[in-house]
């Protein structure tokens, strides 16, 4: 085995048995700190690659949709939580891969396709960066292109209520209404070619598509969190 698919596959049972017990802890203290409910697990696919596109409003967006999840989702972190091989432990068994502060695009999309190629779920978020307010801000194509060039589903999550527990710049964790909606899968094999390049007019109109039923997704999210 590679190391790169030594990194993919978590480093074993204890990894995983690491993040069982962690997203057990999570869901426990989001369902009594912020009365913590889901809807559409079942829209999530039982088995293989797939990505998860959410919308991004808090640090705690992380956590929470890898609890809504049913298996481990990877996520992109800074490289330096690598630095050392017990944080370096630590992070990966929590789904984290790493990812250089300030490369380029190319190099994180390498880093995805790594995780895809593995067999793993990658979450990815849409918009890219934290936005505010109850409108979803244009998306970056990266989640759809991702997904396309593997002909896997985009799964498009809404944590509603997040922002207003944690908002940008907050230390504390304020015990607010949180609801997290998936939504159905948006299928990506019937229109992109099995070999060749990935079509620019393809991923426009998956994310258009993304887009607007994200936008769906948060208002019902948010209506549900009380926000």
């Amino acid at each position: 085995m590679t190391k790169v698919r030594a990194r993919v596959a978590g480093q074993g049972w204890a990894a995983r048995s690491f993040y069982r017990l962690c997203r057990g802890i999570v869901i426990v203290f989001g369902r009594v700190w912020f009365r913590l409910s889901v809807n559409g697990r079942e829209n999530v696919p039982v088995s293989g690659p797939y990505v998860v596109a959410p919308v991004h409003r808090s640090n705690l967006d992380t956590p929470l949709v890898g609890a809504a999840m049913p298996t481990r989702v990877r996520f992109m972190g800074k490289d330096s939580l690598w630095a050392k091989k017990a944080g370096g432990w630590f992070v990966t068994a929590l789904g984290g891969f790493p990812v250089s502060r300030g490369s380029a695009d190319r190099e994180a999309m390498k880093r995805c396709f790594e995780m895809i190629e593995g067999g793993e779920p990658v979450v990815l978020f849409a918009e890219g960066e934290r936005k505010s307010g109850p409108l979803v801000q244009p998306l970056y194509d990266g989640a759809c292109y991702v997904a396309a060039k593997y002909r896997v589903p985009i799964v498009p999550v809404a944590v509603g209520g997040s922002e207003r527990a944690m908002p940008k710049g907050a230390t504390f964790i304020r015990p607010r209404k949180i609801h997290v909606e998936i939504g159905t899968p948006i299928t990506t094999a019937d229109r992109v070619p099995e070999s060749g390049r990935v079509p620019r007019d393809t991923v426009r109109v998956l994310t258009a598509q993304l887009q607007g039923e994200l936008q769906e997704l948060f208002d019902r999210a948010q209506i549900k969190a009380g926000s």
